[in-house]
C-alpha cells in the first residue's frame, strides 16, 4: 500500500487514479468521495443492524419455520459466528482485490442471503442461509472504519469517527425497535426483506464512486491456508464456546470442554503462524502501539456495554413486565434516539481534548448509567429506563468514538485495515463475552435468590406463615376450590419473579463495573493529539 504521508492534505492513503476522486486540476472530488464513503456506512448499518434486528421477533420465527427452544437462538448465534470468522480476513481481501470490489461483492452477497433467508420454510434453511448472510455481512463492517482514516485528511477523521461510531451504537440498539414494528404491521419476513433496497443504494454508491485504493493480486499467490484454517477453527470454536458455554453449563459438556481445548491450541497456533509467515492472513503489528493495545481492550469492553445493554433491557422487559415486541422496541427507541443526538456533541467533545479525557468521562458515564439498574424492581417500564438508556446511551457514544480514535491514532496509515478489522472483532467478541456472563449471571443469581428469599418464606419461618395464612383467606374469599393450593402457587411465581429481578440487578452491576475498569485504563492512553493533527505518517 502507498503511505498516507503525500504532499496534498486530504490525500487518500492510496492516491485515486484519474477519473477516480481526483479532478482534471489535480483536486480531490470530495463529492464523489463522501457519496462512496456513505454507500459503505449504509452497507455497515445494515451487517450491524442485521444482528439483533431478530431480536424482538424471536417467537414469531420460531412459529414460522417450526423450530424448537433451543434451534431459534441459532438464528443469532450462526450470524455472530460467521461475522466474526470473516471480519479479521476481509482486511487481506481489501488489500488483495481492492476495497470496491469486496464491498460490492459482499452487498449483493448479502442482498441474496437476505431474500433466501426470507423465504426459509424450516430451521435447518434458516440457520445455513443465516450464516452466509453472516459472512457477506461481517465483509462490510471493517472496511468503512478503515477508509475513514486513511481517505479523510486529520481534520475531518474524527468527524468520519464519529460517523462510524454513531453506527456501530445506533444499529444494534434500533434493531429491536425496528424488528419488533417490522413483525407487527408485515410479518418476520420482512425482516430480511427490508435489506434490498437499502442494499441496492449500497451497491449503487460503492460501485460508482467507491474507488478509495487498489488491490494487489500478487497476494492471491502466497495465502497462508495453514494461517486461514488455524484462524476458522479458532474463532468457531472460541465463538461457540462463548455462545452456548452457558446453556450447557460449561465444562460440565463434553463439547464445549473438547471445543475450549481446541481453542486453545489453534489459537496458539495461529498467533505463532501469523508472527512468523511472510504474508499473515491477519497482521498483529499493530499490538506494538501501546494505544491501539489499549483501544483494543477498551473497544471490548465498549462491546460488552452495547451488546449486554441491548441484550437485558429487552430480556426484562419481556419476561418481568410481559412487554409485546413492539413496546419493548418502543422503550429501546431512547437509546437509539440518545446515541444519534449526541453523536455531533461526542465529536467534538473528542476532538478539542486530550483523549484522555472523553475515555474516562464516556466509560465513567456509561458505568453510572447501567449502574442505575442495580436498584430496579418489577415495577420499572418505559420511564424508569429512560433515564438509565440516555445516560449510558451518551456514555457509550463518547466512549466507542474515543476508544476507536484511540485504537488508531498513532498507527501508520498502512496498518489501518489490518487495525480495524481486529478493532471489529474485538468488539463483537466482546459483546459475545458480555452476552454469555450475563446469561450465565441471569440463571446462577437468580436460582441464587430463590433459594434465599425461599427460605425467608418458609411454613417453619413466622413471616411466611403469615404472608401465607394471608393470601389463603384472599383466595378462599374469592370462592377457589383450592385456596391454599392456590396461595402457595401465588406465592411460588411471587418469588420466581423477584429472583429473577434481583438477578437482572446483578447484571447490571456486571455491566456497569466492565465500564468503570476500562474508565480506569483511559488513564494509561498516551496523548496522541498531536501527532494525529500534523498529518503525514503521524497519524
Amino acid at each position: 500500500m502507498t503511505d498516507a504521508a503525500a504532499p496534498q492534505a486530504g490525500a487518500p492513503a492510496q492516491p485515486a487514479p484519474p477519473g477516480g476522486h481526483v479532478t482534471a486540476t489535480g483536486e480531490v472530488d470530495w463529492v464523489k468521495i463522501f457519496l462512496g464513503f456513505g454507500g459503505m456506512v449504509i452497507g455497515q448499518f445494515m451487517a450491524i443492524l442485521d444482528i439483533q434486528i431478530v431480536a424482538s421477533s424471536l417467537s414469531q420465527i420460531q412459529a414460522g419455520v417450526g423450530a424448537s427452544a433451543d434451534e431459534i437462538s441459532w438464528v443469532q448465534t450462526i450470524y455472530l459466528l460467521a461475522e466474526v470468522v470473516i471480519i479479521p480476513l476481509t482486511a487481506y481481501l481489501t488489500k488483495m482485490w481492492g476495497t470496491r470490489q469486496v464491498y460490492v461483492f459482499a452487498a449483493a452477497a448479502f442482498i441474496v442471503t437476505s431474500v433466501l433467508t426470507g423465504f426459509s420454510t424450516n430451521i435447518e434453511m434458516m440457520i445455513v442461509l443465516r450464516a452466509f448472510q453472516g459472512l457477506a455481512a461481517g465483509a462490510m463492517i471493517p472496511a468503512v472504519f478503515a477508509t475513514a482514516m486513511t481517505v479523510f485528511p486529520p481534520e475531518k477523521r474524527v468527524t468520519a469517527n464519529v460517523v462510524v461510531g454513531l453506527i456501530v451504537t445506533l444499529a444494534p440498539t434500533v434493531g429491536p425497535t425496528l424488528g419488533g414494528h417490522l413483525t407487527e404491521a408485515l410479518s418476520w419476513h420482512w425482516l430480511f426483506f427490508v435489506n434490498v433496497p437499502p442494499g441496492l443504494l449500497v451497491m449503487f454508491l460503492v460501485g460508482r464512486y467507491g474507488d478509495f485504493d487498489k488491490g494487489d493480486p500478487s497476494l492471491a499467490k502466497g495465502i497462508d491456508w495453514p494461517g486461514l484454517a488455524t484462524m476458522t477453527v479458532f474463532l468457531l470454536s472460541m465463538q461457540y464456546v462463548i455462545e452456548e458455554g452457558s446453556k450447557e453449563g460449561w465444562f460440565d459438556d463434553d463439547v464445549i470442554l473438547w471445543l475450549t481445548v481446541t481453542a486453545a491450541i489453534t489459537g496458539v497456533l495461529f498467533i505463532w503462524r501469523q508472527l512468523t509467515y511472510r504474508q499473515p492472513i491477519v497482521s498483529l503489528k499493530p499490538f506494538r502501539d501501546r494505544n491501539f493495545t489499549l483501544g483494543f481492550l477498551m473497544n471490548a469492553v465498549s462491546g460488552m456495554s452495547l451488546f449486554g445493554g441491548t441484550f437485558i433491557l429487552p430480556l426484562f422487559l419481556g419476561q418481568i413486565r410481559q412487554y409485546s415486541a413492539a413496546e419493548v422496541g418502543t422503550t429501546m427507541l431512547v437509546s437509539g434516539l440518545v446515541m444519534f443526538l449526541s453523536a455531533p456533541i461526542a465529536g467534538r467533545f473528542v476532538r478539542l481534548m486530550d483523549p484522555r479525557i472523553p475515555l474516562v468521562a464516556g466509560f465513567a458515564l456509561a458505568a453510572y448509567g447501567v449502574g442505575l439498574g442495580v436498584r430496579v424492581t418489577a415495577d420499572w417500564g418505559f420511564w424508569e429506563f429512560a433515564s438509565l438508556q440516555a445516560i449510558r446511551g451518551f456514555g457509550v457514544m463518547i466512549a466507542m468514538i474515543a476508544a476507536q480514535q484511540l485504537s488508531v491514532s498513532t498507527l501508520p496509515p498502512e496498518m489501518m485495515k489490518d487495525a480495524s478489522g481486529l478493532v471489529n472483532l474485538v468488539r463483537n467478541v466482546g459483546g459475545a463475552i458480555g452476552l454469555a456472563v450475563l446469561t450465565t449471571i441471569l440463571s446462577d443469581q437468580t436460582a441464587v435468590h430463590l433459594s434465599e428469599l425461599s427460605a425467608g418464606m418458609s411454613v417453619a419461618n413466622l413471616q411466611g406463615q403469615e404472608m401465607l395464612t394471608n393470601l389463603t383467606a384472599m383466595m378462599e374469599a374469592q370462592g377457589l376450590a383450592n385456596p391454599e393450593g392456590a396461595a402457595r402457587k401465588f406465592l411460588g411465581m411471587a418469588l420466581r419473579r423477584d429472583a429473577a429481578v434481583l438477578g437482572f440487578a446483578d447484571g447490571f452491576y456486571f455491566l456497569a463495573m466492565g465500564c468503570a475498569v476500562a474508565a480506569l485504563l483511559g488513564f494509561l492512553a498516551t496523548p496522541a493529539k498531536n501527532k494525529a493533527a500534523s498529518g503525514g505518517g503521524g497519524h
